[in-house]
């Protein structure tokens, strides 16, 4: 699964680790969710997508669906 965390984290200005602290969760799981080496849960997902004000699916882009 594809995303646009980094690039929707950079339009706000935000650091790694201050997106970590809003999502409560470590700067090491931002890192690898951005570059795409961990899915985050159903539920944290859902918590990313809420914290940039969007749906689910205008952050995580699935295979399929290019």
């Amino acid at each position: 699964m594809t995303n646009h965390l980094r690039a929707l984290r950079t339009e706000r200005g935000w650091s790694q680790q201050e997106l970590a602290g809003r999502l409560e969760v470590s700067r090491q799981s931002v890192i690898a969710i951005e570059n795409g080496r961990y899915d985050p849960s159903l539920p944290l997902a859902f918590r990313i997508a809420e914290t940039f004000g969007l749906r689910i699916e205008e952050v995580f882009v699935s295979p399929s669906a290019g």
